[in-house]
């Protein structure tokens, strides 16, 4: 966990680039030379290395980034301070990623020098430990998350993230658009930017250049921020639940009870799949209002389908016991 499988990396600098325009500030600066500024991240982990400056290398996780909180930092300055200086130097003679001190603590020279010769990179943050680590740890994970991109239209419905998909001209952006006026929220239409966290969760967003507009046919494009106000918009929204449009098939056979449970796969993550068919005189927004409440019942432990079949096996087998009675 916390390596990203999609092989992307971001440089020091880049990170640097981050904490200033992140709303909460990473507050850092770097100490050691420019050349270390090209130095790769490719892990939203964290380590801090006090067993480690120790002599326990067994478990030395050097390509995550090293924070040297104020214990990590007191015992540093230790072994400067003491002479003892064969841990520090077998610290370097691993691929480092980057040593981070919080707290505005200063790391000895002799540290800085042997990370310059190691080319690897130290920062120093004004933070506290704890706010630095879930601070750097979340801008690293929508960093180096992976990304995908898909077709479709992304709401929020009840408070349920749903991802409407299906082919051009079936009615998406439409149906979205009669969700809004009923008091819902979008979050994209068209092109849906989604990343995954931790390989569990969804996030899906708009893409900045069209962000909160629609494209309607006939009528072009809408900015709905502008026509409903902050309500009927969203930045991000996790992904919950995916409903597909599909034109009506009087050929093909359509789930009517429930029963069967299909989902859709992005990213590698599962997603509850209902595929709705569209034909004239179908309410397509409210079956979907439908569909984000009957979702919170599952979440819920309730499930609509498998009550009406336990019910329907207990008339069943009521009626074949008063059968054999009689």
């Amino acid at each position: 966990m916390g390596i990203s499988e999609n092989g992307k990396c971001i440089t020091i600098e880049r990170l640097l680039e981050l904490g200033y325009e992140a709303e909460d500030l990473l507050h850092l600066r770097i100490v050691t030379n420019d050349e270390t500024l090209q130095k790769e991240i490719s892990t939203y982990d964290i380590n801090r290395p006090g067993l480690t400056l120790t002599g326990d290398y067994d478990y030395f996780d050097y390509e995550k980034l090293q924070i040297f909180g104020r214990g990590e930092y007191s015992y540093l300055k230790k072994l400067v301070d003491e002479d003892k200086l064969e841990n520090i130097y077998k610290f370097f003679s691993y691929m480092v990623t980057c040593c981070i001190f919080s707290h505005d603590n200063e790391p000895p020279a002799l540290f800085v020098e042997l990370a310059d010769k190691a080319k690897v990179p130290v920062l120093i943050s004004s933070l506290p430990t704890n706010i630095l680590v879930t601070r750097i740890t979340r801008i690293l994970e929508d960093e180096l998350a992976p990304r995908t991109s898909i077709h479709g239209v992304l709401v929020e419905v009840f408070g349920v993230g749903i991802l409407i998909i299906g082919k051009s001209g079936v009615g998406k952006s439409e149906c979205a658009l009669e969700l809004i006026e009923r008091g819902h929220r979008l979050v994209a239409d068209d092109v849906v930017e989604i990343h995954s966290i931790a390989d569990t969760l969804l996030i899906g967003s708009g893409a900045k250049l069209i962000q909160h507009h629609m494209e309607i046919r006939g009528l072009g494009i809408l900015n709905i921020e502008h026509l409903f106000g902050v309500r009927g918009i969203r930045d991000t929204k996790q992904v919950q639940l995916v409903i597909s449009l599909d034109e009506w098939d009087s050929k093909k056979e359509y789930d009517r009870l429930g029963l069967e449970k299909s989902t859709y796969s992005i990213l590698g993550v599962e997603i509850p799949l209902f595929t709705i068919p569209v034909k004239p005189g179908r309410n397509i927004p409210i079956l979907i209002e439908t569909a984000a409440m009957n979702y919170r019942l599952l979440k819920m432990g309730y499930d609509s389908a498998k009550d009406f079949e336990l019910q329907l096996k207990k008339r069943i087998e009521d009626e074949h016991h008063r059968d054999t009675e009689a």
